[in-house]
């Protein structure tokens, strides 16, 4: 079992203080995919004069908006990152740069911004555009702080999560949550690309995850190699579907997700079918007539 870390009280619009380099401002989009609502990072000391970062502004908000001008007022902000350009994530980022004079920074926008459903609240900004493109490993400074880009392709293709060396934390995005498994929604959400990126951040071996939804997590270590074996029990789960005779994914996804609210159905359908595409590749499965969320799977 995944070792879920509760929210903790908090009040939308306050900032709040998680470490001494770190304070939060919630927004208040709570809902399915966003869980109490997008979690905005400012990293830099609070007092006054300071230079600070802030991670995922969030969905446009007038109010989250006011927020975060008033946890940054008397501060200098250097930089304003953005994890990848979901809409929960990326659009407020422009407004606010915009208000406090930074830059814009992130991973390109992807080629492919169309989900499988749209359902989903996890559509992709396409007016987003960053002033400066990372790739990862681009390194930015302030006022007794350095951030690491890091790239973790995965739930998104330009996905991009941040390292805050003098606390050895990951501010995750969406690539690892503290409250749900992450959506990796085709086609532009690669269950393959996450295995990867979710090894590479199990490597680096981090003190604390900082998710954009959710609670920090303060355990990393079991709390990740859990988050990987759902993946591979999750694989196994649906290679057992195949064996049972279910051939289509709307079939499969009703046994699979049994426990969980069925709102979250259509986010499910999506990664079974990333699990689908992944073991397609490597030629464990067929799709009829092609890898579509609608096709027909068979064991090879």
């Amino acid at each position: 079992m995944i070792p879920f870390v509760p929210m903790p009280a908090f009040e939308y619009g306050r900032a709040d203080a998680v470490s001494p380099l770190i304070r939060r401002v919630i927004a208040n989009n709570p809902g399915p995919f966003t869980y109490t609502g997008t979690g905005t990072y400012i990293v830099g000391g609070g007092e006054p004069g300071a230079g600070v970062a802030v991670i995922d502004p969030g969905p446009l908000d007038d109010a989250h908006l006011a927020a975060l001008l008033a946890a940054v007022e008397g501060q200098t902000v250097s930089h304003v990152l953005v994890t990848h350009t979901h809409r929960d994530h990326a659009p407020l980022a422009r407004p606010f740069a915009q208000a406090v004079g930074a830059p814009v920074l992130a991973a390109s926008p992807p080629a492919r911004t169309v989900h499988a459903s749209e359902s989903l609240d996890e559509d992709h900004d396409e007016t987003f555009s960053p002033d400066i493109v990372l790739t990862g490993g681009e390194r930015m400074q302030g006022d007794g702080w350095v951030i690491e880009a890091m790239a973790t392709p995965g739930h998104a293709s330009n996905h991009m999560a941040f390292a805050l060396l003098e606390e050895n934390a990951l501010f995750s995005g969406d690539h690892v949550m503290g409250w749900s498994t992450t959506i990796v929604a085709p086609p532009d959400g690669d269950m393959a690309a996450y295995m990867a990126s979710l090894e590479a951040v199990i490597s680096r071996r981090f003190s604390t995850i900082l998710p954009t939804h959710g609670a920090p997590i303060t355990e990393p270590g079991p709390f990740l190699e859990a988050y990987k074996a759902h993946r591979l029990a999750r694989e196994t789960q649906v290679l057992a579907r195949l064996r049972a005779g279910d051939r289509r994914i709307a079939d499969m996804v009703p046994v699979l997700y049994a426990a969980i609210d069925s709102r979250l159905w259509p986010a499910a359908s999506l990664s079974v079918w990333a699990h689908l595409i992944a073991l397609e590749r490597t030629g464990v499965v067929r799709a009829t007539p092609g890898p579509t969320i609608k096709a027909d799977w068979t064991l090879a």
